[in-house]
């Protein structure tokens, strides 16, 4: 995470920051397409996939939120080239789910799914780290509707692209396969201090053909 460090002056200076990056004040509204409406009676979240028993497993929105809460400090690296730095994430964390709806064996990325069909594919490694969160608060506050209210991805070692939005589910897969900015242009990785932004960037191995 990006820390404030002191200057040879002696003053603070700015944080270290992915290249690329610069510090944001406040929190743009930035996705694609309209707003979706909650309807908590409607609302549900999925596991499927590989899963380690072959069923397929699902919360009603006040089962997801009674899940033990988690908080942790992170900052969001946006491709735009905005990074909000320390902020505090409330929510399920991603290993909560994979303990509670393991994988199968052989699962080596999942795609996470969110409303209107948007997708963000990750490897199993990124998903399961220490600090990957279901948030759905931050700094204390319920997420707005605008920033992934009732649920967002936030996987603070990558783009924020690869955090989804209005969440709904986690697909388990033994292969890998695109989300839906990485079929358009995106970088299938995303790490934002190789500043892996777009395809055209990918090395042999990235992922899978376009």
């Amino acid at each position: 995470m990006g820390q404030p460090v002191e200057s040879e002056s002696g003053g603070v200076a700015q944080p270290e920051l992915p290249p690329g990056q610069r510090v944001q004040r406040g929190w743009p509204v930035t996705h694609y397409g309209p707003v979706p409406k909650f309807r908590p009676e409607r609302w549900e979240f999925r596991v499927f996939g590989a899963t380690a028993d072959g069923e397929k497993r699902c919360w009603t929105h006040e089962d997801f939120a009674a899940l033990p809460y988690a908080s942790v400090v992170a900052d969001l690296h946006c491709v735009t080239k905005f990074s909000m730095i320390g902020a505090e994430w409330g929510g399920i964390p991603a290993r909560a789910i994979l303990e509670i709806a393991p994988p199968a064996s052989e699962v080596t990325h999942v795609m996470v799914w969110a409303e209107y069909g948007f997708s963000s594919n990750l490897r199993l490694a990124d998903f399961a780290a220490e600090r990957t969160i279901f948030a759905t608060h931050k700094d204390g506050e319920l997420l707005t509707a605008e920033h992934g209210f009732p649920l967002r991805l936030v996987v603070p070692h990558l783009y924020a692209w690869k955090g989804p939005k209005w969440v709904r589910g986690v697909e388990y897969m033994t292969a890998d396969r695109r989300g839906f900015w990485e079929e358009r242009g995106y970088h299938n990785l995303g790490d934002p201090w190789k500043e892996q932004r777009y395809s055209y960037q990918e090395e042999p191995g990235d992922g899978p053909d376009l």
